[in-house]
């Protein structure tokens, strides 16, 4: 989302003023009140950066009683129609050392930057609690985040939970990121070295944090200072391990396998954080499948359900898959990718028969698909009495039969045939 650039002149100045006047008249009463003040805003500003006209970008603020009395709100002001807030039915009253999350949209309806605006919350016995607001409206933004917003989902106290996005710059001109600022209790983000220039066409990555320091919903956001992009952050801080269900591995190769053969590799589910319990489990890819459990299946806290997966190719080539586990637990779907090759099956004959009770040069093969009608396979006169097809074809049924060969070159009658079924 983009502020105004510093290469306007005359936006920089009208900044430079409102800032001193805000300064007096929008900030002070967070100071001069703070002997009594109960109320207090977490975070104590938001900033939407740029948003297209016909957009709307949310952003969360958690409003916490921190004294040891109730507080009643009985009305919210905001001085600017673009920013609603939503959340709070008035009058409200806030418990002594309890919070309410509010969610504050910015819609522009026209082009240009809006000037600091506040949200006053009025109170009673409380004086009242102010926090400023302020986003740009544009025609259209060239840079975007993908995704828009991160949302955390539930994470224990005291640990850690990492997420990525991609910032891509669809513009025609470069632009330059100058800094990543963080806003709210436990976000943290990081990207390339700074500063860092990000080509027309191209994106960056970056990577976001969330270590919660207290149960309960939270808020933030991510600025990109030079690309003026906001990227609204949420997290739930819990006080208990979250049920999750670990697939082990978390990738299988089943190398080379026959077509029409069957193969198996074990993998196992896990459950940690607590019980969970597995409704489905689906593949890709029908050459996959699982054997060894049913569903609906429980899983105990610490415990590990051993299975297999099974690969059974019905072409050749190369094959791959996702073995995808749904849960009730938090990552609501675990996977496994699986890979594999079909190969066709090499199949052989090897047949043999008993030496001729006359003198004889060697021998000749011949295979038919029906008996009575042969073709010689042998590419010359066999001395011995074994032979080797390695020409036949899976699924086929040959008929076998030999003759004998003197030294005058007169070849027997067939032998009694022999039946071979190829799988």
């Amino acid at each position: 989302m983009r502020l105004p650039q510093s290469s306007n002149p005359p936006l920089s100045i009208r900044f430079v003023s409102i800032a001193i006047l805000i300064t007096f008249a929008f900030v002070l009463p967070f100071h001069a009140h703070a002997a009594t003040q109960q109320l207090s805003c977490s975070p104590s500003s938001l900033r939407f950066g740029s948003v297209a006209l016909g957009q709307t970008e949310s952003q969360l603020v958690v409003l916490t009683n921190t004294g040891q009395t109730s507080v009643t709100v009985s009305a919210i002001s905001i001085t600017a129609a673009e920013f609603n807030l939503s959340g709070l039915k008035l009058p409200a009253v806030l418990p002594a050392g309890q919070s309410v999350t509010l969610s504050v949209a910015f819609s522009p309806t026209s082009t240009g930057w809006t000037t600091p605006q506040k949200v006053t919350f009025s109170s009673s016995p409380n004086p009242d609690l102010q926090f400023g607001v302020q986003g740009t409206g544009v025609a259209r933004d060239p840079l975007s985040a993908t995704p828009s917003s991160l949302s955390f989902g539930q994470v224990v106290v005291g640990s850690s939970v990492k997420l990525s996005g991609v910032v891509t710059n669809s513009g025609s001109k470069s632009r330059t990121l100058t800094a990543i600022q963080a806003v709210g209790t436990g976000f943290s983000a990081s990207g390339p070295a700074l500063p860092f220039v990000l080509p027309a066409g191209q994106s960056v990555n970056l990577a976001f944090s969330f270590s919660p320091q207290s149960v309960g919903l939270t808020g933030g956001s991510v600025f990109l200072t030079g690309l003026n992009l906001n990227i609204p952050l949420t997290g739930t801080g819990t006080s208990t391990t979250v049920a999750q269900l670990i697939i082990a591995p978390t990738a299988l190769n089943f190398g080379s396998v026959d077509v029409g053969a069957t193969t198996t590799q074990p993998s196992s589910m896990s459950a940690t954080g607590g019980v969970v319990t597995v409704s489905s489990a689906n593949t890709s890819n029908s050459q996959f499948s699982i054997s060894g459990v049913s569903f609906p299946l429980t899983i105990s806290m610490g415990q590990t359900v051993p299975f297999d997966v099974v690969f059974s190719p019905t072409k050749s080539g190369a094959s791959s898959g996702t073995l995808t586990v749904a849960s009730n637990a938090s990552d609501s779907q675990a996977t496994e990718s699986m890979t594999g090759a079909g190969i066709l099956p090499q199949h052989s004959v090897n047949l043999s028969w008993n030496t001729s009770t006359s003198p004889v040069t060697g021998y000749n093969v011949y295979r038919g698909a029906k008996v009575g009608t042969y073709t010689k396979i042998n590419s010359a006169l066999d001395p011995n009495t074994v032979y080797t097809d390695t020409t036949v074809v899976s699924g086929t049924t040959y008929y076998y039969a030999a003759t004998s060969v003197d030294s005058g070159g007169h070849e027997s009658a067939y032998s009694t045939p022999i039946q071979v079924a190829i799988p």
